[in-house]
């Protein structure tokens, strides 16, 4: 019998942003409920946030560990499917692979962990459990973005030859660190963060939207790394050249203190028979350029789309579809696949990001922290 997937929620408590970013996410399209959760370290606050979440009292954990033990003993009819992780990245390891050996698919919040050697041995479990593992790169849920990479896919723009891509933010143009503030005191600091700072949080981003949109892999990068924040240790700035393994070249600008930004996520893409450019802050729009052919505009629900876009389309032309909705699509596909592995089906070819983009997110940030530390000597990226 057909049924909703049951959620639970490991981090995401009260005054978490992300948290409630992923639940909001995970309920627009109708095929996830939330069950249960651990949603913080402190076992009063998490039952507390449960309860604020209309969950019932038995279904509100003092920890991850508990929660996962707890939720495998409940009948099959009643248990969690699976359970998406949404805390800092120190706290990502321990429970997917916790939740993995017992027997749970997982989604989780990138970078996929603290650390290169948890990435490689998390890749592992996944294989071995056979279990589903989904990371919320959350942009490449755009329709534009599946425009986009289906435009490069089908050779519309012929040889790729030149990416150029950016993230730039200036929330951390001052020493927010030292007030207090939750979001940079976890992000500031190695031990939470891992070795990557802006490298991390957004760099990961652009380097994932930028082997999604061209279906290429980055072979080399030479990174230039800034850190400007008073006190601060981890990367707030870079530039990075890219080579790609196709013989394209890129460059990548990312920013936490780049003063005025918000989130200004762009990409251009540059081939032998057209170009095209998607900006995250206009994210229902495509620009493509021709050779001897005006510019065209895609947007969502409009002319001219690949089905991968029109998938992902929800609302009317005109309606502007944004953030949740592309962090949706991600639940969505994820959903819809572990539905058919319940189901006993399979999917070919599933369209979201898995445990191998998690460890090519690691292999990035460590190879641009490791070029940075040779005066930007250019570094395989495998």
């Amino acid at each position: 019998m057909a049924r909703k997937l049951r959620m639970g929620m490991i981090g995401g408590g009260i005054g978490s942003f992300i948290g409630d970013v992923h639940r909001k996410a995970a309920a627009i399209d109708g095929m996830i409920n939330l069950v249960c959760g651990a949603f913080s370290s402190n076992a009063e606050k998490s039952k507390k946030s449960g309860q604020k979440l209309f969950l019932s009292d038995d279904r509100c954990y003092g920890s991850f560990e508990e929660m996962i033990t707890a939720e495998k003993n409940l009948p099959k009819g009643e248990r969690m499917d699976f359970v998406s992780i949404v805390t800092p990245n120190y706290m990502h390891f321990e429970p997917a692979k916790l939740a993995l050996e017992n027997g749970f698919h997982v989604v989780c919040d990138k970078p996929m962990t603290l650390t290169m050697e948890e990435a490689i041995e998390l890749e592992k479990i996944v294989e071995k459990t056979g279990k589903l593992f989904a990371l919320t790169h959350n942009y490449t849920g755009h329709p534009m973005v599946k425009q986009a990479k289906a435009m490069v896919a089908n050779g519309d723009l012929g040889k790729i030859r030149k990416i150029q891509v950016q993230y730039l933010q200036g929330w951390l143009s001052t020493a927010v660190e030292k007030t207090g503030q939750k979001q940079a005191s976890w992000r500031t600091n190695p031990k939470k963060s891992g070795i990557g700072g802006a490298l991390g949080d957004i760099g990961t981003h652009a380097e994932n939207l930028v082997e999604y949109i061209t279906g290429l892999r980055i072979k080399e990068i030479a990174a230039d790394l800034g850190v400007f924040g008073e006190d601060r240790v981890l990367d707030d700035d870079g530039n990075i050249l890219l080579r790609m393994e196709n013989g394209a070249k890129g460059t990548m600008s990312i920013s936490q203190i780049a003063l005025g930004e918000e989130n200004n996520l762009a990409i251009k893409v540059y081939g032998e028979k057209a170009s095209l450019e998607w900006q995250q802050e206009n994210p229902n729009q495509l620009i493509t350029r021709w050779l001897a052919q005006p510019v065209k505009v895609f947007t969502p629900n409009g002319n001219d789309l690949y089905e991968e876009a029109l998938n992902v389309s929800r609302i009317p032309a005109g309606h502007p579809e944004g953030y949740l909705e592309a962090f949706a699509t991600i639940y969505k596909n994820f959903a819809t696949h572990l539905m058919a592995v319940r189901d006993g089906r399979d999917i070919e070819n599933p369209d979201y990001p898995t445990v191998k983009d998690g460890v090519r997110g690691m292999q990035f940030i460590y190879a641009a922290v490791k070029s940075d530390k040779n005066n930007s000597t250019w570094t395989k990226f495998n």
